[in-house]
């Protein structure tokens, strides 16, 4: 669609011009490298500028997509309509609260940074969170987790902006934290800042902690290529990976797009695969795998967008 010369003359009113960009390939902005382009992809560095953006969305009844560092996420070929807000780099403070065991960030904070910080800082509670590639909005929106630690064991509240523009918060019993999901994915909401609560740790068994995560991580998982993590949800009683391999599927490719021979629960964009051909691996991973094992897989990994 073609997105109204008003809207974006009055977002350029109070944004920079490389902060409002048109008909961007998402292709530049997920970790996948995939997908076609958003009418208008606009990044805010502030809460306020959220709600200055949600107010015109809403005046011009404009669609409006989320999203946070671009990973765990699959950008159709046909791009998005309307309006993508993508929070990262420009809205990704970070800093210690209350008593020096709480933690603020921006919903664009990378995960890794926010480990890293609590690491600096003597806390202990978010090693694990040290190689997931998302956002802090996103880990909230998500329930990230690996190595048996999850955003539900430190979230302690979340600042909200409504799609009305109003301003929220919730208490960490209030987030509807499950595996992989949380009442944002249900309520539209957009995640504008995530406090964490942690503990004073020993700084040598966090580092320790964390350089043995990051080796396990690096020599198991293909960071080699571009992926959107993760690409199925854990099924009740296996692991994605574990059913895929033993259906002798790494390596499987449909175009450009193919089952990880690093690790099977991993669909990787290893020659300039288009969002069909991830789908076409997915859909043959789940066809193969429910006919040999009698489990269905569901993707991990969010699909948005048009084909």
């Amino acid at each position: 669609m073609k997105i109204n010369e008003d809207f974006v003359k009055a977002c350029r009113s109070f944004l920079e011009e490389s902060q409002v960009l048109l008909d961007e390939p998402m292709s530049r902005h997920t970790t996948f490298e995939i997908g076609g382009p958003a009418d208008c992809l606009i990044f805010p560095t502030t809460t306020k500028e959220v709600q200055q953006v949600l107010a015109l969305v809403n005046e011009y009844e404009l669609p409006l997509t989320v999203l946070g560092n671009g990973s765990n996420v699959l950008v159709r070929d046909g791009g998005i309509r309307g309006v993508v807000l993508k929070f990262n780099g420009p809205m990704s403070a970070i800093r210690l609260s209350g008593d020096g065991t709480h933690i603020v960030a921006d919903a664009g904070a990378h995960l890794k940074d926010v480990s890293e910080f609590a690491a600096k800082n003597g806390l202990t509670g978010l090693e694990y969170a040290c190689g997931i590639p998302g956002s802090i909005g996103g880990a909230i929106f998500m329930n990230a987790g690996a190595y048996d630690g999850e955003t539900k064991n430190v979230a302690y509240a979340v600042r909200a902006v409504t799609r009305a523009g109003e301003l929220k918060e919730y208490k960490a019993d209030e987030l509807g934290l499950g595996y992989r999901r949380s009442i944002f994915q249900g309520n539209g909401e957009l995640i504008c800042q995530v406090e964490l609560a942690l503990q004073k740790g020993d700084m040598a068994a966090i580092q320790a902690k964390i350089a043995d995560f990051t080796q396990r991580r690096e020599s198991k998982q293909p960071l080699e290529l571009p992926s959107a993590g993760s690409t199925f949800k854990r099924p009740q009683g296996y692991f994605a990976g574990t059913l895929i391999d033993q259906t002798g599927l790494k390596g499987l490719t449909v175009g450009g797009a193919q089952v990880s021979t690093k690790h099977a629960g991993f669909v990787v964009n290893f020659n300039h695969a288009t969002a069909q051909d991830v789908q076409g691996v997915i859909a043959e991973v789940q066809k193969r795998v429910l006919a040999r094992h009698g489990v269905q897989l569901y993707p991990e990994v969010r699909m948005i967008g048009e084909n």
